[in-house]
C-alpha cells in the first residue's frame, strides 16, 4: 500500500512538473522574440519589354535574416522582419547576365499567433508594409557602352506571411516563416544615349528558418 501511495504521488509530482514545463515552454503577452536563421529571397520578377530583348529576370540570393517580435496580447503581435543586404543578377533572355543590385528590404507585419499561451506550437498570420531600398546598382555587360546609367528606384508594398513558432524551453524556440512582398521598381538607364524606363515587378517569396530567443 505504501509503494502504491509512493507511486502516486511521483506521479502527481511528474504530472505537476509537466504542467510547469508547458506553461514555461509558452510566449505570451509582453514577450520580446528575437530570431536569426537563414532567409532565400526568391523574386518573381517580370517586366515590360527592354528594346525587344525580352523582359528582365531578377536572380534569387541567401543571407542571415533577423526578425524581431512583440506580444501586445497572447494572440495579437507585431514584428519587424531585417536581413544582410540581398544582391542580386539581373539578366535579359538573349543576353544572360547584363546587370546587378543590391537591396535591403525591411518589412514591418501585424500578426495573429494562433492557439493559447500554453501552446508550444504556434503558428501565426501577418500582414504589413514593405520597403524595399536598392542601393549599388551596375551594368555588368554595358554592351560596348550602348548601356548606361543604370538604377532602381526604391518600393513601398504590401507584404505578407505565414509561420510557425516551436518551444524549446522557455526562452528558446525553433521557427519556420514564409513571407511575400509587393516590389515594385522602376529601372532607369539609357540605351544608345536614350534615356529608358522599365516597370519591373520583382514581388519575391522570402523562406527563412531561424532559431529565437525569448525575453
Amino acid at each position: 500500500m505504501m509503494k502504491k501511495n509512493r507511486l502516486s504521488n511521483a506521479v502527481a509530482v511528474g504530472l505537476f512538473a509537466m504542467g510547469l514545463a508547458t506553461s514555461a515552454n509558452a510566449t505570451q503577452a509582453g514577450d520580446i522574440i528575437v530570431r536569426a536563421g537563414v532567409a532565400v529571397v526568391a523574386p518573381n520578377s517580370s517586366s515590360q519589354d527592354v528594346a525587344g530583348l525580352g523582359e528582365f529576370d531578377v536572380s534569387s540570393d541567401t543571407q542571415l535574416g533577423l526578425n524581431f517580435a512583440y506580444l501586445f496580447t497572447d494572440n495579437i503581435g507585431i514584428e519587424l522582419l531585417a536581413a544582410s543586404p540581398f544582391s542580386h543578377n539581373i539578366s535579359l533572355p538573349t543576353l544572360g547576365n547584363i546587370a546587378k543590385t543590391k537591396e535591403l528590404p525591411p518589412t514591418l507585419v501585424v500578426q495573429y499567433h494562433f492557439g493559447d499561451a500554453a501552446s508550444k506550437f504556434r503558428p501565426y498570420i501577418g500582414i504589413g508594409i514593405n520597403y524595399t531600398n536598392f542601393y549599388d546598382t551596375k551594368f555588368t555587360n554595358d554592351l560596348d557602352g550602348a548601356l548606361t546609367d543604370i538604377s532602381l528606384s526604391n518600393s513601398w508594398g504590401l507584404a505578407g506571411q505565414v509561420g510557425l513558432d516551436y518551444q524549446l524551453t522557455d526562452k528558446w524556440l525553433l521557427n519556420g516563416s514564409i513571407w511575400y512582398a509587393d516590389i515594385d521598381t522602376d529601372a532607369s538607364f539609357k540605351l544608345a544615349g536614350e534615356s529608358v524606363t522599365i516597370d519591373t515587378n520583382i514581388d519575391p517569396w522570402v523562406y527563412m528558418v531561424s532559431a529565437g530567443y525569448v525575453f
